[in-house]
């Protein structure tokens, strides 16, 4: 793997946000990169990012925005891997905001597109996220065009030897937006800790291992198809329950004392997971540690061959939903949160807001937990 980076140019987009920043890191640190050029529209985050990493000597870090077509593909010259991290993800915000939402995350992949394909990139890969699978938000559709966008430009550019691929994963636990920082602060405060469902289940996984599998995802890509991450199942209220058990002695409370509530679903929010849908499930391939979804439509003017290594199938026959898995067991998702340390990462964090609530909902007192409503870059 660190051979497919070696002396080549990586741009990466969205760099300060939870993806974004883990993806710096781990390029600059575990990879013989010849250059890393990290970009945000964050003057104060890129500006900190820069100072983290003042050692790297091949990086240089950008103030630019995705919407800005013409600085885009100024910022891709010469570039040969770029990784698009950057959108807007939080659901609420996109519901509010949806025309501000369709400028980044579906014009700015388009821009993100055609400078690659201008200045002739190797390997464009996008982040997408579980809520492009049947969307029932902004964010969610907007992130599954995103990913046709890239599927399409992979198939129609006739001249273009730039592979657009896709990688589509769920919720990474602990980062900005999760609901491990919101539990910690309802904890904190004595509860209660709130629920949507108790019967909610998620797909899950730790911001390391995501990234790590989106930059395995580049080297394998052969353009078009959404690589599915494999990821473990916890039921959110397990997780409640084991973070009450394991932080409320260091609040002074003990665990009987903080309360569970169950205060409903929000506005297109799902009980379950889904990461792969029923009309994917047919051109869908099972590799080791990803599912690959091939494009429905093939390349117009290339052909291309979906061969793999490690393929366990080449056929699936059932969408990939939370609902279809077996959870992990309590001293599984307790053994996950160890390994991951992804309490201790979030009690080092900035304190964070204990109470959220959807738009316009008549009351917004009202305490409302999005279920692991987390980001897949910023």
């Amino acid at each position: 793997m660190n051979s497919f980076f070696a002396d080549q140019k990586v741009l990466v987009t969205g760099a300060c946000g939870t993806v974004g920043r883990e993806l710096t890191r781990q390029l600059l640190e575990e990879f013989d990169i010849e250059e890393l050029v990290a970009v945000d529209n964050n003057e104060s985050e890129i500006f900190f990012l820069e100072q983290r990493h003042a050692e790297a000597s091949n990086a240089k870090f950008i103030l630019a925005d995705i919407r800005d077509p013409y600085k885009v593909s100024r910022i891709m010259k010469d570039m040969d891997v770029v990784f698009h991290t950057a959108a807007f993800k939080h659901v609420v915000m996109c519901e509010r905001s949806p025309f501000e939402a369709v400028q980044t995350n579906i014009i700015g992949v388009k821009n993100i597109i055609n400078a690659a394909y201008k200045n002739k990139v190797n390997k464009v890969i996008f982040t997408s996220s579980d809520k492009a699978v049947n969307p029932t938000s902004v964010m969610g559709t907007s992130k599954l065009m995103g990913e046709r966008l890239m599927t399409a430009a992979n198939s129609n550019f006739r001249d273009s030897r730039t592979c657009f691929t896709s990688t589509r994963f769920g919720n990474v636990l602990g980062s900005r937006g999760s609901v491990i920082p919101i539990f910690i602060e309802q904890i904190k405060r004595g509860g209660p800790v709130t629920l949507t469902d108790s019967d909610m289940t998620r797909f899950i996984m730790s911001i390391k291992q995501a990234v790590r599998l989106v930059i395995d995802s580049a080297s394998i890509a052969k353009g078009g198809e959404v690589f599915v991450t494999k990821m473990p199942v916890i039921r959110i209220k397990d997780l409640a329950e084991a973070m009450i058990a394991t932080l409320s002695p260091q609040f002074g409370f003990k665990p009987a004392d903080i309360p569970i509530k169950i205060i409903g679903f929000k506005a297109g929010e799902k009980i379950c997971e889904e990461l792969i849908s029923k009309e994917e499930v047919r051109r869908t391939m099972e590799l080791q540690r990803y599912f690959a979804v091939l494009p429905a439509f093939r390349s117009l003017y290339r052909s291309i061959d979906y061969s793999y290594d490690e393929v366990i199938s080449n056929c699936v026959d059932r969408p990939y939903s939370s609902d279809n898995e077996i959870p992990l067991s309590r001293n599984q998702l307790n053994d996950f949160i160890t390994a991951n340390h992804l309490l201790d990462d979030a009690l080092s964090e900035k304190s964070h807001p204990a109470d959220r609530y959807w738009p316009d909902n008549g009351d917004k007192n009202q305490q409302e937990t999005t279920a692991l409503d987390t980001e897949c870059g910023s």
